[in-house]
């Protein structure tokens, strides 16, 4: 393949001329931390996770099960022994104990049979449920974990992801048959039927079966290639529970790195250092951070406009009150090394969360951090907007600034969504209308702060209702940007299982909004290709292709162990449709996508993709996948900026890129310097594909904050 290489004012394959309006540089201001604010967050996390009760915290597993059969031993009655009985296994299931799982329900069934009859009825459906997925489960560990391939878990399962040892599919089997010849209707119980008889090599295109999803459903609508899982042989498999990615060049070295987070009280962060020659070495324990435990969610920027990536950290979502678990700021020395700055910087919160952005909202040129909390009706935590001082520490604002808001919030995203050079702020809520509040003016006496107002109805984006993750970016390639935001409520499985054969269900579904450029928005998700139950949590955007479309990958899933999804990958074609080529590129990942990234990280000019595939009870680790792009023949251009007036890694400004093709036509790419979606950071460097150009035209930057147009031409 080939590239128009960039970096900061350095066009080098073409003679160019840069208009530049003159500007004064901004000079990172002398700021050291004192070292002992890092062990102060250490020993904060510490404490925190001594005193987590596991009463209210339903992710300690291990603790619960032992509670609960403590309990049933005490237990006065029969009832109440089954009941607590009945929730020990299910503890000892999701703390990964699969086959003491078992031998928990099947010592409640034998016990059921004899002495509860009626008891053992009433539950049998659900005791049936578990039976099987413990055999699931215990079909995964022994398979999928400690037997991995690059084809483990990806549907559909075949080849190399069948699994060797039988014994987990074929025991779920022996349940799965006999309960839905008694519930021939159920979706869940079929769902898992199909991925247990795959996992063992059957086809339903050669076995008759009236319980089988026909094959079909796995198909691509088209086909760039196979991007294989790469992470075990480059040493990027990280095997932990759900949480962040951030990829981005930490040590200043030109190479992307990987740092993610896990999100239990004892996980240890992994920062993986690209070698440059196809490798990532774990130098966590020399950035400084093994002990700064815990983190669902990241979010990247140069805060202090020193020129490197730093990192603030989300902890909390949804435990509720067991939340109370404060958030991070690492400061980025340049060179890999970190320091908890939380305190000095005065961002110290503790409320559930896990979104955060980095914006420009005042375009002073420094980045500001609005945080979405979860509130609920019996513990509302409000969200937060801390304002940039310019020294190294923040002012929360939230109040005056209209952004003090105690909803549910799963995910925010920033973009000049009107083009008057002032960042806009959507906010995506669980069991609530979204909201989208807009930059109006400077609040009366206080020039360094912006009012918001919502104007997500006017604009026609409040809705899914039940949403997660969202981002803006350019679908259509018309310079405005659009808006994707994720459905997140499915009843169990089966409304999945509902969707994809046509029966009807109450799924929450995405929506993708077209942004017509006058403050409104159409929702054109149908005609796109994406009304589908897509169930949402980790995503991002690239362009997996070079064609100069954004296209995306989503993390699919919830903490229910049975909800097993594949994750998905559209490819945008042209702006006109969004194609399902999940299976033909070898990414139905079926185990939970949360924090994901594009970026080149081979640096052969194609975006890769980066995910983390943990999951959230304790039992639930998994491997973190890296696809490697197959390449395609198309030309690229990286870019990173370098701000003057703006924010030193220009967050917010619009890159406009004109090429020209082979028949002399003219066409122009855009893109934004932002990290992508809300959840999982992709580099703060332009990285885009320029289809088949055989000439770069001219490329303009609207730099944010300063309202500078930069022009280069290339002659």
């Amino acid at each position: 393949m080939n590239g128009f290489s960039y970096h900061l004012r350095v066009c080098r394959t073409f003679q160019c001329i840069w208009v530049c309006a003159g500007c004064l540089w901004l000079l990172p201001f002398s700021y050291q931390p004192a070292e002992a604010s890092t062990e102060a967050m250490v020993q904060r996390l510490e404490k925190l996770a001594k005193r987590s009760n596991p009463v209210r915290n339903i992710f300690l597993s291990s603790l619960r099960a032992r509670m609960f059969a403590e309990q049933a031993a005490q237990a006065t009655t029969q009832d109440k022994r089954m009941d607590l009985m009945l929730q020990e296994a299910v503890e000892w299931l999701q703390a990964g104990a699969s086959e003491k799982a078992m031998e928990g329900f099947n010592a409640w069934e034998a016990m059921a049979r004899q002495v509860a009859p009626d008891l053992y009825e009433k539950n049998h459906y659900l005791l049936k449920f578990y039976q099987s997925l413990c055999w699931i489960r215990v079909g995964e560990q022994e398979n999928c974990l400690a037997n991995h391939t690059t084809a483990s878990c990806l549907m559909p399962i075949q080849a190399a992801g069948v699994h060797r040892l039988r014994r987990g599919s074929e025991g779920a089997l022996s349940i799965l048959k006999p309960a839905l010849e008694r519930y021939p209707e159920d979706l869940s119980l079929k769902w898992l039927f199909n991925i247990a008889s795959m996992t063992l090599g059957h086809d339903p295109e050669t076995v008759s079966n009236p319980w089988w999803i026909p094959a079909s459903t796995w198909s691509s609508d088209a086909d760039i290639g196979v991007f294989p899982d790469i992470a075990g042989s480059v040493g990027a498999d990280v095997n932990a529970l759900s949480g962040g990615t951030v990829l981005d060049d930490f040590n200043g070295d030109g190479l992307i790195d990987i740092l993610v987070t896990a999100w239990g009280f004892h996980d240890s962060p992994t920062y993986l250092q690209n070698d440059g020659e196809g490798r990532f070495t774990d130098r966590t324990r020399e950035s400084g951070l093994l002990e700064l435990t815990g983190g669902l969610n990241m979010v990247s920027a140069d805060y202090d406009n020193d020129g490197d990536i730093d990192v603030f950290v989300l902890r909390g979502a949804w435990l509720g009150s067991e939340g109370r678990i404060p958030n991070s700021l690492w400061q980025n020395d340049g060179k890999g090394h970190f320091e908890d700055v939380t305190d000095e910087a005065g961002v110290l919160s503790s409320y559930p969360t896990q979104t955060a952005v980095w914006w420009d909202m005042n375009n002073d040129g420094w980045l500001d951090l609005f945080v979405g909390n979860e509130s609920t009706p019996r513990n509302r935590h409000r969200s937060e907007l801390y304002v940039n001082n310019q020294d190294g520490t923040f002012t929360e604002q939230a109040r005056a600034c209209g952004l003090s808001l105690t909803s549910y919030i799963k995910a925010t995203a920033v973009a000049d969504i009107d083009h008057d050079g002032w960042l806009d702020l959507y906010i995506s809520n669980y069991d609530a209308p979204n909201q989208l509040f807009r930059n109006t003016g400077p609040v009366s006496g206080k020039s360094q702060l912006r009012r918001f107002v919502d104007v997500a109805r006017q604009a026609g984006v409040s809705e899914p209702v039940h949403s997660f993750p969202c981002w803006f970016f350019d679908a259509d390639q018309d310079g405005w940007q659009d808006l994707f935001v994720a459905g997140y409520k499915i009843k169990d499985v089966g409304e999945v299982a509902a969707d994809v054969l046509g029966q009807p269900h109450q799924a929450s579904k995405a929506r993708l909004y077209r942004n017509r450029g006058d403050g409104t928005f159409e929702d054109q998700t149908q005609s796109l290709g994406l009304d589908q139950v897509l169930h949402t949590m980790g995503s991002n955007y690239g362009d997996v292709n070079n064609d100069g479309y954004p296209d995306f990958y989503l993390g699919t899933g919830d903490p229910d162990l049975a909800t097993l999804i594949p994750n998905r990958l559209f490819l945008n074609q042209g702006g006109r449709r969004f194609a399902d080529i999940t299976t033909s590129a070898g990414m139905g990942h079926l185990q939970k996508g949360h924090g994901i990234g594009f970026a080149d990280l081979d640096n052969d000019g194609d975006q890769d993709v980066y995910a983390n595939m943990g999951g959230a009870y304790e039992g639930d680790l998994y491997r973190n996948a890296l696809f490697l792009n197959p390449g395609h023949e198309h030309h690229w251009l990286k870019l990173r900026l370098h701000g003057v007036h703006s924010n030193r890694m220009g967050v917010g400004s619009r890159v406009s890129v004109r090429v020209k093709d082979a028949d002399g036509s003219l066409r122009t790419f855009h893109r934004v310097v932002r990290t992508g979606g809300s959840f999982g950071a992709s580099p703060l460097r332009i990285e885009m594909g320029l289809g088949k150009a055989t000439a770069l035209e001219a490329l303009t930057i609207h730099w944010h904050g300063s309202g500078t147009q930069q022009n280069t031409f290339c002659l």
